[in-house]
C-alpha cells in the first residue's frame, strides 16, 4: 500500500464533551460518594488524539471526522478545533445532541468509571467519512463498538466500519483502529471483520484479550507471556502492520514480520496521577505520530508510554500534554 505524497492524520468517531468528577471513593449501590472536585474536558477517540497530537506540536496536518449536535456542546468542539487550526469536517446532526459521558474518577488512584450518553456519534456512517477528500497519511477510527452507524452490518464488508477503513487503505491511507472496553460478546462480530483493512490496532488488554478470547489480565495481575500470544493471533485474523496493546504496566506491540517491543510504565512519584480517563488515546496519539513519522518501534512506543504518563497528571483527558521533546525528558526524568 502506497501513501508517499500523503501527510497528516484524520481522526474519526466518538466526539464528546466528558464531564469529570472527581470522587473520595466508588460506593457501594445506594451508598454516597463526595465529588470533590469537577471539570468538563474532551472525551472520545478522535478528540482525544487531535488535540493530544496539536499539544505534543505536531508537524503535520490534522483533521476531524464526525458528526455533532446542534447544540452548545457542539458548538464548543467546532471552535475548538477551529482555533487549534484542525481542519474539520463535521455534520451536525438535526435530531441527536452532541454526546456526553460523565466519568467518574476516584481520587486515591486515578481509576474511572463511565457513563454514556451516545447521542450524536450513534449517526456516524461511511458517507460522513470524505476519503476521496483526505490527503492524510494515517485515518484513526474509534470507538468501534461505540458507533452505532459504524458497527451496524455490511454486506459486503462485514460492517459499516470495515466499508471505511477498505476504502481508506485502496486509496494509500494507512488505518488505525480503537476499540470501547464493553462487557459483551459483540467483539467478534464487531472488531473482527474490520481487522484485514487495519494497519495499527492500537487497544488495552481487554479490548484485545476479548476480541481473540484470550486472558491477559488474570485477578488483576498482568500474564506477560498471554501478551504475544493474543497479538499474534490478532495479526493472524489479519491486522496489517502492528498489534499494539497497553496496560497499566507499559505497552506492548507486535509487528507483522514478527518484531516485538516492549516498554514499560514511567515510575511516577507519589501524588502525581489525577486521573486516568485519557491515557489510552495519548498512548495511541503518541504511537501514531512515531508512524507518521517512520520511528523505530521502541522509540513509538517509548513516547506512547511518556504521553500516557503526562496525561496522568491532569483528571481531564489532554490538558497534562507536553510538546514530544518535553515528553521524552519526562521519561528520563522518571526512568
Amino acid at each position: 500500500m502506497a501513501s508517499e505524497g500523503r501527510r497528516g492524520i484524520a481522526a474519526g468517531g466518538n466526539w464528546i464533551i466528558d464531564h469529570v468528577k472527581l470522587i473520595d471513593a466508588w460506593p457501594a449501590q445506594e451508598t454516597l460518594a463526595n465529588i470533590v472536585g469537577q471539570c468538563s474536558g474532551t472525551g472520545g477517540a478522535p478528540y482525544n488524539v487531535l488535540v493530544d497530537l496539536h499539544r505534543m506540536l505536531a508537524p503535520f496536518p490534522l483533521t476531524a471526522i464526525g458528526v455533532l449536535g446542534r447544540d452548545p456542546d457542539g458548538d464548543a468542539i467546532a471552535e475548538d478545533m477551529r482555533a487549534r487550526g484542525i481542519a474539520s469536517r463535521f455534520r451536525r446532526s438535526d435530531t441527536r445532541a452532541t454526546s456526553f459521558t460523565d466519568v467518574m474518577t476516584v481520587q486515591s488512584t486515578g481509576r474511572r468509571t463511565f457513563f454514556h450518553n451516545r447521542g450524536a456519534n450513534a449517526e456516524l456512517s461511511p458517507a460522513d467519512v470524505p476519503l476521496d477528500e483526505l490527503n492524510a497519511r494515517i485515518l484513526h477510527i474509534g470507538y468501534l463498538l461505540l458507533l452505532e452507524g459504524m458497527d451496524a452490518d455490511d454486506p459486503d464488508y462485514g460492517t459499516a466500519a470495515a466499508r471505511v477503513l477498505a476504502g481508506a487503505r485502496e486509496r494509500g491511507i494507512r488505518t488505525s483502529v480503537d476499540v470501547v472496553s464493553e462487557a459483551s460478546n459483540r467483539f467478534q462480530g464487531v472488531v473482527t471483520p474490520a481487522l484485514p483493512h487495519v494497519d495499527y490496532l492500537i487497544c488495552n488488554e481487554i479490548e484485545a484479550g476479548r476480541i481473540v478470547g484470550i486472558d491477559i489480565r488474570v485477578d488483576d495481575r498482568l500474564d506477560r507471556g498471554a501478551l504475544p500470544r493474543a497479538a499474534r493471533a490478532l495479526l493472524d485474523l489479519g491486522v496489517n502492520e502492528a498489534v499494539v496493546i497497553h496496560v497499566p504496566e507499559g505497552g506492548f506491540a507486535m509487528t507483522a514480520a514478527g518484531e516485538e517491543a516492549f516498554r514499560p510504565s514511567l515510575t511516577l512519584p507519589p501524588g502525581y496521577i489525577q486521573g486516568a480517563a485519557g491515557a489510552g488515546d495519548a498512548f495511541c496519539a503518541g504511537f501514531l505520530l512515531g508512524a507518521h513519522e517512520g520511528w523505530p518501534l521502541e522509540r513509538r512506543l517509548t513516547l506512547a508510554v511518556c504521553a500516557a504518563a503526562a496525561s496522568l497528571s491532569d483528571p481531564t483527558c489532554c490538558a497534562g500534554m507536553l510538546p514530544v521533546e518535553e515528553l521524552l525528558a519526562l521519561g528520563e526524568r522518571y526512568g
